[in-house]
């Protein structure tokens, strides 16, 4: 095979987050309707603020707007996990962070597979949230055996999914026609099934153990729960859903709402109800309901440092033991007026949080810079000067209390239920067949990068001060 007839993984990504979106605007026709709010939405928020669509279009951030999805599904077993990763890698994405969902009420432990190169990310920044469930935390023995046995048996890959993933590996990719096959091999393991694998008293033990449980464990495969577009302005669109006929959660799971946005805000409108069949006792099919699939929106703040990110955690605490926000959203408006006076203690202000060591910043050489001589300088002394700009690192990973936040608000408003925290990232290492990528190493890089570029005007060490 020729190197050139080998497509890109980016490409690959593209195509198949494509048809993903495609795939769920079908299934559930409300995504459709979030996307163009998010579109209007967006347009809006650039053309009221010229200075964010300038500084976007020269980060080469604009044009990925648009573009920008990210999935989630939960999986069942190590094998499912493991083969999930090869299949993502032939798409360019690869595991980043470990999560333990437990310490917030949920039996899973997760990692967020996508790009992680620049051009990648601006290319195609696909991510999916990938949970692998925990079986070892639920108490009732018997049930635990059940539901690993059902788990066994399925699968979720059909044969050429895994014969197109095993060829890409040998053949260092894929050609266009194997890679569109590829796509639409794919695709199945993520389509929703409105026909369980259990019967109806299984799905009820499943549902009482935990209702995320039931979800993993009661179907034929990982069904796609949501796809999320980004917005730039979260607050606006959480306002406008009800005006399209959607019911958003009561709160914006996150950090609250900045003049610099930090991190990660999400919000969703509550799961559908949508009709199953179950297996009765006499083999015919029975007629139920299962709730689990979502809509999501997120707005994508600087990536934190290890500092920032602890500060962070800490004012998120200090929050939630004054005020915890109540599953049916009773008490939204007092945690937020909360959380918003707790976050003062947090700069905001670009150049606050950078000069505090609390983000991570991408810095380039200005025009001025640019035709500088070429003296090297301490690096505030350039910034001063007008040699040199910074810009935020968007940070492409996600928060394990939002993340549960939204599990719970589209599980119902009794489905919290506390589990031992206990998170593994060995053993969910050993399960993937790889490490994950140190979030803060990585952003620390891009960073390091960025100055690197700034040499002959930035003194290194004198940066480093």
């Amino acid at each position: 095979m020729q190197a050139n007839s080998i497509l890109s993984a980016d490409k690959i990504r593209s195509d198949f987050s494509a048809a993903m979106s495609a795939m769920y605007r079908d299934e559930v026709p409300t995504y459709g309707t979030l996307m163009a709010l998010v579109a209007t939405v967006n347009d809006e928020t650039l053309a009221a603020d010229p200075h964010l669509k300038d500084r976007l279009e020269a980060t080469d951030s604009l044009d990925r707007i648009s573009e920008e999805r990210h999935g989630a599904i939960r999986l069942g077993t190590p094998e499912e996990l493991s083969m999930m990763r090869r299949v993502f890698a032939v798409m360019g994405m690869f595991p980043v962070g470990y999560y333990d969902l437990s310490t917030a009420g949920v039996p899973v432990h997760s990692t967020a597979f996508r790009p992680v190169g620049a051009e990648s990310l601006s290319r195609n920044p696909f991510r999916v949230f990938t949970s692998l469930l925990r079986l070892d935390l639920i108490a009732d023995e018997k049930l635990r055996e059940e539901a690993a046995a059902v788990l066994a048996a399925r699968k979720i890959f059909t044969d050429e999914a895994v014969r197109l993933v095993e060829k890409a590996e040998r053949d260092g990719g894929l050609g266009e026609d194997a890679a569109a096959r590829f796509v639409a091999e794919v695709l199945e393991t993520f389509r929703w099934h409105d026909h369980a694998i259990v019967s109806t008293d299984m799905y009820k033990r499943l549902h009482d153990a935990h209702r995320l449980i039931a979800d993993v464990v009661s179907f034929k495969g990982p069904h796609i729960n949501h796809l999320t577009p980004r917005t730039l302005d979260i607050d606006k669109v959480q306002a406008r859903m009800p005006e399209e006929g959607i019911a958003p959660k009561a709160i914006v799971e996150g950090p609250p709402t900045r003049t610099c946005p930090i991190l990660l805000r999400q919000t969703s409108f509550k799961a559908l109800e949508e009709a199953v069949s179950f297996i009765g006792a006499d083999g015919s099919w029975q007629k139920g309901s299962h709730t689990a699939r979502f809509g999501e929106i997120e707005q994508r703040g600087v990536a934190l440092t290890p500092k920032g990110r602890a500060l962070y955690d800490k004012l998120l605490n200090d929050t939630r033991a004054r005020v915890r926000p109540a599953a049916d959203g009773s008490n939204a408006t007092e945690y937020e007026a909360e959380l918003a006076d707790v976050f003062k203690a947090f700069p905001d202000t670009w150049d606050g949080i950078r000069k505090a060591g609390l983000g991570y910043f991408r810095y380039s050489l200005t025009e001025k810079g640019k035709a500088s001589s070429g003296r090297s300088a301490n690096l505030e002394t350039a910034i001063e000067a007008g040699l040199v700009q910074f810009d935020p690192i968007v940070y492409e990973d996600f928060l394990p209390v939002s993340a549960a936040g939204i599990f719970q608000s589209n599980l119902g408003d009794d489905a919290t239920q506390d589990f031992v925290a206990s998170p593994n990232q060995v053993m969910f290492e050993r399960d993937l067949g790889a490490t994950v990528l140190d979030e803060f190493a990585h952003y620390a890089g891009i960073e390091r990068a960025s100055l690197e570029k700034c040499l002959g005007i930035v003194n290194m060490a004198a940066a480093a001060e």
